[in-house]
């Protein structure tokens, strides 16, 4: 059978089973355009802008197992995207970009709309491919979407030419496909598996801190039932909230820069770490030095040998699928007589509730100006926890990390490695299509919001019924907190100055707008958004206080210990 490019390339999206791409067209990709518009199995979703599409496929594919898939023309239509496959690459999730590029035979010649995507795009991919040759597409789509999905995920782009995506062959998707560069380790070594199993048996003061590769792994099960076999208290990074339940006794709050009191201490003065699927980012351990001055052993486990000992030097590493290897020290942990020394792990549990007695999450409530902190508690109280919540980036996404209390994986997206403001309105686009039944909310600021606010007209044509909740502080928040806290007061730049009536504006965009000033006012508008108006998009713009900070904080260069746990602390 002989098809175009263009047909191939959506054929091979069909044999992959997408349902959703996120794109923008342009001169370039007209052809596939067209053989788009020519079938009914894979929809298309316009975006208003191609950061907004990359970000809309980037959440729906961290709201489910899948690959999300966004398509651009060259030129600005590919450095557009490039923000929204950054974020994707900092986060490891599994993405195909697909971008149009100027015929082969203007490769270089300065064309109309040209740039060198893959050179652009090179160092926040984890792979690219320019595709010359019509012959090449189908294999090159499979290798594209096994790359995206395996090892440790990642964004992959395949850039095609005009003229490509219009030439003829014989179309054939290959079932399988190798590349001899290309083979990830899934399963761990059983004698380091051995040895870590051994560490953790013996721990008087164990820890378990896991990040965003549990997720990706799926191996929340697998985590769950390890941690109440071993009765150890746990953590989960920013990127990993619900891959344990928050509401489970033995979670200890997330850690680092924005954690809670006991997760640090117990990060710190634990004498053996297990370090599943996370990386030890400077946001979570602060300064290596000062991490380091406790001595512990640490068993790190990632799918990415090179995220081992990149920045902390580790005792046991174990390369492998995150889920493989726990569901094989589940196996020898049943399957032997030795377990956890249960007067030891009483003392130290005895230590971390004199942690958790700090109380390092309380903050002074208002009845005169809405606490930021009380709407996102009020938000977990009116969707009971089950929402997928989405959040741009500053002071809002630390609240709703430390106040919604997610329970189950998958439901938490945000920009972690990145910190990309604008990800939360596309973010919730993505979720919204994958779950179109699911309560969907985007927590966020009046800064973010405006990055990516034109997607309010995508929200319209596809009818998504998401709950906005604006915390509106007119400030750049988490800027003026550390200028307030570090600069002297001097609030150069961080004040927004002529904002919008974000209710109307949503109501020009025909959406439901309303203004929330009042405390006592909170609870019900949030019962309304998702009762009277649950089948429509509602932007909720709730004036907080300006001059509440997030705590706790650990300041730039310094360790974990060494806390700002509220404003008296300064």
């Amino acid at each position: 059978m002989e098809l175009t490019g263009a047909e191939i390339v959506i054929r091979c999206l069909q044999e992959e089973k997408v349902e959703y791409v996120f794109g923008y067209p342009g001169g370039a990709v007209l052809f596939i355009y067209d053989a788009l518009f020519r079938q009914d199995q894979v929809r298309h979703v316009l975006t208003r802008h191609e950061q907004a599409a990359v970000h809309a496929a980037d959440g729906f594919a961290r709201s489910t197992e899948t690959v999300g898939v966004a398509l651009v023309t060259s030129g600005p239509g590919a450095t557009n995207a490039v923000t929204g496959i950054a974020t994707a690459y900092c986060d490891s999730i599994p993405m195909v970009i697909i971008s149009g590029q100027v015929p082969t035979h203007a490769i270089g010649q300065d064309a109309f709309q040209e740039v060198d995507t893959v050179g652009i795009t090179r160092p926040c991919v984890k792979h690219n491919f320019l595709v010359k040759n019509v012959e090449d597409i189908a294999a090159t789509m499979k290798k594209a979407f096994m790359l995206a999905r395996t090892g440790r995920p990642g964004p992959v782009l395949v850039d095609i030419p005009k003229d490509v995506s219009t030439q003829k062959c014989e179309y054939e998707y290959p079932a399988e496909i190798t590349m001899r560069s290309y083979n990830p380790v899934f399963k761990g070594h059983q004698g380091q598996i051995r040895k870590a199993v051994q560490l953790l048996l013996e721990a008087k003061r164990p820890m378990i801190y896991t990040g965003g590769g549990v997720i990706l792994s799926n191996a929340s099960e697998q985590l769950r039932k390890l941690t109440r076999m071993l009765g150890f208290p746990i953590t989960n990074t920013l990127m990993g909230l619900g891959a344990y339940p928050a509401s489970d006794k033995q979670f200890l709050g997330m850690p680092g820069m924005h954690g809670t009191y006991e997760a640090n201490m117990s990060m710190h003065y634990c004498d053996v770490l297990l370090a599943v699927g996370a990386r030890f980012d400077d946001r979570v351990i602060g300064n290596p030095a000062h991490f380091a001055e406790e001595p512990r052993k640490i068993i790190h486990i990632d799918v990415d040998p090179s995220s081992i000992s990149k920045r902390v030097k580790v005792d046991v590493p174990i390369v492998g699928d995150v889920r493989d290897v726990l569901e094989e020290m589940i196996r020898q942990i049943e399957s032997g007589e030795a377990r956890p020394d249960r007067e030891a792990l009483a003392t130290w549990w005895k230590q971390v509730a004199d942690w958790q007695s700090r109380d390092c999450m309380q903050y002074k409530n208002s009845d005169e100006i809405i606490k930021p902190q009380y709407v996102v508690q009020k938000l977990w109280e009116v969707t009971r926890g089950e929402a997928f919540v989405t959040s741009d980036v500053g002071q809002h996404q630390m609240w709703a990390a430390q106040y919604y209390h997610f329970d189950e994986p998958r439901r938490w997206l945000n920009s972690g490695g990145l910190g990309t403001m604008g990800v939360g309105l596309p973010y919730a686009m993505g979720a919204q299509l994958a779950h179109p039944d699911a309560q969907v909310a985007c927590i966020t600021g009046e800064a973010s919001i405006q990055m990516c606010i034109q997607e309010l007209s995508t929200c319209k044509q596809f009818r998504m019924p998401l709950k906005i909740v604006n915390l509106n502080n007119g400030y750049l928040g988490m800027v003026r907190q550390w200028q307030q806290l570090f600069h002297g007061g001097r609030y150069s730049e961080s004040y927004m100055d002529s904002l919008p009536d974000f209710a109307k504006l949503a109501e020009s965009y025909g959406h439901v707008g309303i203004q929330v000033r009042n405390p006592a006012d909170v609870e019900d508008a949030l019962r309304r958004a998702f009762t009277e108006h649950k089948d429509e998009l509602v932007f909720l713009d709730f004036i907080v206080d300006p001059t509440e900070n997030v705590y706790p904080m650990v300041q730039g260069g310094k360790g974990l210990t060494e806390m700002i746990l509220s404003a008296e602390d300064l």
